[in-house]
């Protein structure tokens, strides 16, 4: 089903490089041919995701500078954000708050054709909220037990409900955050919750725990992807993702260009207008 080397995966020694701490890593010109692969299989999955109605949610979860937003970027990059919705909420309001807890990412799940992937979801209450101590540890215990119901529900009403959790170390997670700050191009993706998560390191690591041991079930179990490369992740991610789901690339006609029509042609050069200066 999946046109892809698996030895590009894998990492052969003759595709990778060293990185200057850590294991080698794979080479970009090695990531991009496999990730090209990997997409057009996506853009299969797509067409058959429109043409069946099929309904799909994709969690993405994990520690910050885990590679989440790197590896969602690749998965839509060459789809339509149409058929591939993701979803990045903010911040509760306070009239959020008030409301049942799952209530305002209910509002967002897929309808028939469409495949909506959160940066982010209803486990924030099971990781940051309860870290940061922005719910009580009842509504933490009550989420956790009430969890698996939940998503026994969503599954029974004919979603496909996929979980990843992209695992990344201390070294590695230490080595993006000083990256971020020394570059004015990061320096927006650190956040003081960033710089928090990085000191109470263990203690989102006994929040993981929790929420591994309570919500990984054999109906919507956790995928957990090691992100310590991130192209690696990225490309075992996606591979997965693919194998989860029973698609099949249906056949497409070939389009035609038409002719023009020009029984009414005229010369359609702008002139006289704003044209933007050619500055490079």
């Amino acid at each position: 089903m999946h046109d892809l080397d698996d030895a590009v995966l894998a990492g052969e020694p003759a595709e990778t490089e060293a990185a200057s701490e850590g294991p080698v890593r794979l080479k970009r010109r090695a990531y991009e041919r496999a990730l090209r692969k990997l997409q057009v299989q996506l853009c299969h999955l797509q067409g058959w995701v429109q043409a069946t109605g099929a309904r799909v949610i994709v969690v993405f979860e994990g520690r910050d500078a885990a590679g989440k937003g790197g590896t969602i970027r690749a998965i839509t990059e060459r789809v339509s954000p149409r058929v591939f919705r993701v979803v990045a909420l903010p911040a509760p309001t306070d009239r959020q708050k008030s409301e049942l807890f799952m209530q305002r990412y209910i509002a967002h799940f897929p309808a028939g054709g469409e495949i909506v992937i959160f940066d982010r979801s209803w486990y924030n209450r099971a990781g940051v909220e309860a870290v940061m101590g922005f719910c009580s540890d009842k509504e933490r215990r009550r989420f956790l037990e009430l969890c698996p119901q939940i998503e026994h529900y969503i599954i029974d009403g004919g979603i496909q409900l996929i979980k990843f959790w992209l695992e990344v170390g201390r070294p590695e997670q230490k080595r993006r955050f000083e990256a971020r700050i020394d570059d004015p191009l990061r320096q927006w993706k650190l956040s003081p919750m960033d710089l928090e998560s990085y000191r109470r390191w263990y203690a989102y690591s006994r929040a993981r725990d929790a929420m591994l041991a309570a919500t990984d079930t054999d109906e919507a179990p956790w995928y957990v992807v090691r992100s310590d490369d991130k192209r690696r992740a990225r490309l075992n991610c996606i591979a997965h993702l693919l194998h989860l789901i029973p698609y099949k690339a249906l056949s497409v006609e070939r389009a035609r260009l038409p002719k023009r029509c020009k029984a009414e042609a005229y010369d359609d050069t702008l002139r006289d207008r704003r044209f933007v200066p050619e500055r490079c």
